[in-house]
């Protein structure tokens, strides 16, 4: 089924803080692709998915108390999601001082960059617009991927994995758990040359049947990761990294509290627009 819902929230006052704060709750409802404005914020669900109650509740245990929210929603019927992004949302952006540009298969005005990276994202997240991707790309293009393995929780448009690729690691696997979003990150990795990169649906209990990897990312969600962290550990070698972001700088400790007695200590922590990528290293 590809009919979804499209849930809009509109805020007075509206600010970037309130829209990224309405996505993360959202998103911890299984809300999948979000296109906030200057007047509050437009969501969407898989229609089978959706719950008003579920959105009523994020209205009324919105945290700024300042802000009055009020919403109301439609029915999409399934269409060509290629098309949609194209035509409304997904534009060009280059990420980390030009090396590195992100572009549908359907633009034609891209710059030249090192890194040229084809992204149809269809309803699947991660095109590099949103500050989380974009601080786990801009980590990608500072390490050094010679002999190294790595894996990509949730990867969504598989965005992150086909870098990873192009700068050098291998193997790289990927794992999604949404199998309209699988299906887009295995289209995406054949678009960019890489079928080298295993990408598998389901969720992390896949870990248990794989070989333990140098770097692994997950680019999700607070609350995933809280409940995943253990499994993500499980699948790392001694003296990997872990690269963790879809949170906000004040998650950080409550993570770290998690993580740093399983064996992980905190590697450098980098936040942009409040969103945050949390690095960290398998001491045991």
């Amino acid at each position: 089924m590809n009919d979804y819902n499209e849930v809009r929230i509109d805020a007075v006052p509206c600010s970037e803080i309130v829209t990224d704060v309405l996505a993360s709750m959202l998103c911890d409802i299984g809300y999948e692709s979000f296109v906030p404005d200057n007047k509050g914020l437009t969501a969407y669900i898989r229609h089978e998915m959706f719950d008003s109650y579920a959105v009523d509740t994020v209205v009324d245990s919105f945290p700024l108390p300042e802000v009055t929210l009020t919403w109301h929603d439609g029915f999409i019927e399934g269409r060509d999601w290629n098309h949609e992004w194209e035509k409304n949302y997904f534009k060009p952006i280059v990420i980390g001082d030009d090396r590195c540009v992100i572009h549908s298969s359907f633009h034609t005005d891209i710059p030249s960059c090192e890194y040229d990276i084809v992204i149809d994202p269809k309803m699947a997240f991660g095109t590099g617009h949103h500050s989380t991707t974009s601080l786990i790309i801009g980590h990608l293009l500072e390490l050094d991927f010679r002999g190294k393995s790595l894996l990509d929780m949730g990867t969504g448009t598989g965005i992150l994995a086909i870098l990873a690729a192009m700068r050098g690691a291998s193997p790289v696997s990927a794992i999604e758990i949404d199998p309209m979003a699988y299906a887009n990150a295995v289209e995406n990795v054949a678009y960019n040359g890489h079928p080298e990169i295993d990408v598998r649906l389901g969720d992390a209990t896949l870990l248990s049947d794989t070989d333990k990897v140098d770097i692994m990312l997950a680019n999700i969600n607070r609350n995933i990761i809280l409940a995943d962290i253990d499994r993500y550990i499980s699948a790392l070698k001694q003296g990997g990294r872990l690269y963790l972001s879809g949170f906000y700088v004040n998650d950080v400790p409550m993570i770290e509290a998690k993580a740093h007695p399983l064996g992980l200590k905190t590697v450098s922590v980098r936040d942009l627009n409040d969103w945050c990528c949390l690095e960290m290293e398998m001491t045991i």
